[in-house]
Parts: C-alpha cells; structure tokens; sequence
C-alpha cells in the first residue's frame, strides 16, 4: 500500500489540494479511500480529524493505519480517479488553535510545577490535558492557575515562531525536548519559541500570538491525575464575553461594580440565609401554637397532637414535632405538602411505647424508621386520620 504524502506536516494552512485515489474499500457500511497525498488531518494524537469534500463527496472521518490516510466519504470514488480536496478551514484553525494552546499550556505546567502531560483531548467545546503532578498532587490553587495563565499569556503576546521540522538522529538526540518521543522514526519536533519543544505530528500556527488568548476553566482530579480544562482562540474569547457578560448581570443585581460583586452577593447571601432562618422560626413557633392548641386527650393518658401544616418543609415538620413532644406523654401526627404529595412524620415521646414505625406502614404511608420516630410521605393528609383511628382503636 502506498503511503499517504502528509501536506499538512509542511503548511498547516493549505485549504485545497489535489491527489489522485490510490485505493478504496468500504468499512462499516461506508466507502473509504486513500490518496497519493493528503491535506486532511486523520485523528490522532489527542486531535480530531479534519473534515471537508474530496470532488463532490463529504469527507465525515479521517483515519491513519501503517502510515497511510484513509477518508470515509459521503459518496463514491474510484481508484485512479482525481480528486480535489477542500478542508474545512475554520474547524482546522480551531484544532490548531486550541492544540497550540496545549503545547504552551503543558511546557508552562512543567516549568512552574513539575507537571508531566499524559493525555490530551480536544473536544467540540473545551479542550483538557491529563498530567502527573510531584507528590501526587491533583489540582492546582487559584493563586497557581492565576500564575499560570499569566506565563502563557505574556508568552503568546511575544508571538514567538512556532517552528515544526524532522531532525537527524544527531540533531534529536541533542534537543531540549520536554519530555522523550513515544516514537522512535521519523520524528517530528514542534518548538514554540525557546521555551516549549516536544515531538508532535499535529497541525499548529505558525507564530504563537495566532493563539489569541488562552483562558483556563478548570482544575480538577481526573482517575488519580490532575485534569486541566481550558479553550483558547475564538473559544476563549467567546468563553470571556459570557463571563462578562454574567459579571456585568450579577453586578447590577448587587448594586456593585464587577471587582466588588462577589463580596456584595456574599453579604447579600448571608442576610437571606438569616432572613430565612427567622421566617422559618417564625412558622415553627405559630406551627407548634397552632398544633398545641388543637391537642386532645388520649383514652390511656396523654395528648395527642394530629395537623396538616402546608406551610412547613420536612425538616421543620421533624421539628415542630419534637417541640411538641419534648415535654413527655405527648405522640405527634403531622405532616406538610411534599412531590410526592405529603410528607409524613410521627414521633411520640420517649416514656410512650406505641410503635410510630409500625403504626406509619399501617396508616398507608409509605417510609420507615424507628419505634418513636417514623417519617415518609403518602398521597394526602388523609394519612394522619387513618393513623389517628389506629392509636385510638389500640388504646
């Protein structure tokens, strides 16, 4: 089989091209071909494939097996026919973006922190890079992200040449490269300026300042490895006006500017979580006066306290009810508005022996729990009648 001639390795910004079909075969109910020669960038090396037409045919996969590029069509070619080829530039210039931005990114993270790239991906969206961190670290802080993206930064306004090339063997075995080849022939170096230099076969800008900007959004442990998400080009910048444009809303809702806004919505915060833990006290203690005030006295001694309260959540009903019973010989039957229709607590007091776990599956509630204290949710507040008419029926 021949094998495919690589343009891109010598202009990564050739749009068009033509090539003649050396051999076709048909793969998971497609045709694919393989030319003399090739601008299209098979996937590899953490890059998607290019996409584009051959004559009048899509090109939807781009593939590499032994050396030699094969394209899966929407359509049909002939071995021996000519073909012109047309990439898709603005999805290649994104890769190319954006697979740049990795090389800088990654030589950055070795400098500053020791970190060793494992794996990168380039997705639709955001792209990320894979790393071993000393010490078996897994994520960067704000203060190391903030110098880190300042480093690739500057570094991408000096445009530095971005200078792709297959050395001798000599020349190979004498150049700073970040980290060993996995590749052990014709092995292609890329450089960005004098400060990243590494073996790829990726399609890359020729300067550094084509990068546009370089914006990281995460840091997060990945399977054990520090996973480092991040855009670059026009998908940060489109990236940053979201965010300002957030920034700005959240701003005006604060009535602050955008260095100030976190700090006014963290006061703002704070005075709605107090605001709310006074409203919610307010509604137990007219909940709990309210339940009170409608007790009645069970046939063997004590009260029993039975409401639907459709202003309380679940967890100020457990409550509620445990005020109501605190004081002893007391079983309380409430419940409140639930998804599932009503939420359901019963709870008696600890010097009472009825079963509230027991009597709650037997009312037609579903839930669990312990002897004195039982909570799940039923269709309706019909539940605590059917409970009431129980306790009574056992007294």
């Amino acid at each position: 089989m021949q094998i495919t001639n690589r343009l891109y390795y010598d202009n990564a910004y050739l749009t068009q091209f033509d090539a003649v079909v050396v051999a076709a075969r048909e793969k998971d109910s497609a045709m694919e071909i393989a030319l003399d020669q090739s601008a299209f960038y098979p996937t590899s090396g953490g890059q998607p494939y290019d996409t584009g037409t051959l004559n009048d045919c899509r090109v939807t996969d781009v593939t590499v097996e032994e050396n030699v590029v094969w394209h899966r069509i929407a359509g049909s070619l002939k071995v021996g026919e000519k073909v012109h080829g047309e990439i898709d530039w603005p999805r290649r210039f994104d890769h190319m973006q954006q697979h740049g931005a990795d090389h800088v990114l990654a030589g950055a993270c070795y400098e500053l922190f020791g970190g060793e790239t494992i794996g990168l991906h380039l997705g639709e969206e955001v792209s990320s890079i894979d790393m071993t961190l000393p010490g078996g670290r897994t994520h960067l802080s704000e203060t190391e992200i903030e110098r880190l993206e300042t480093l690739v930064n500057a570094r991408i306004q000096r445009d530095a040449p971005v200078r792709c090339w297959f050395p001798d063997e000599d020349e190979l075995n004498a150049l700073p490269l970040r980290k060993k080849p996995t590749v052990t022939e014709h092995v292609r170096i890329v450089a960005f300026g004098d400060y990243e230099m590494v073996a790829c076969g990726g399609t890359h800008p020729n300067t550094a300042a084509q990068l546009g900007v370089i914006k990281v959004i995460s840091c997060a442990p990945a399977r054990g490895k520090m996973r480092l998400t991040f855009v670059a080009g026009m998908r940060a910048v489109k990236y940053l006006q979201q965010c300002a444009l957030a920034a700005q809303k959240i701003a005006k809702e604060v009535s602050s500017d955008i260095p100030g806004a976190h700090e006014a919505y963290l006061r703002e915060k704070e005075a709605a979580r107090e605001t709310r833990q006074q409203l919610q006290q307010s509604l137990t203690e007219a909940a709990v006066e309210i339940t009170r005030a409608g007790g009645t006295a069970m046939a063997n001694g004590g009260v029993l306290y039975v409401r639907h309260l459709p202003f309380l959540d679940r967890a100020h009903l457990t409550h509620t009810a445990a005020v109501l019973v605190k004081d002893g010989n007391a079983i309380a039957l409430l419940s409140c508005p639930d998804k599932n229709g009503c939420a359901v607590v019963f709870l008696r007091s600890n010097d009472r022996s009825e079963d509230m776990s027991q009597l709650l599956r037997q009312s037609g509630a579903r839930g669990g729990g312990k002897p004195d204290m039982a909570q799940g949710s039923a269709a309706d507040e019909g539940v605590l009648l059917a409970a009431r008419a129980l306790l009574e029926k056992n007294e």
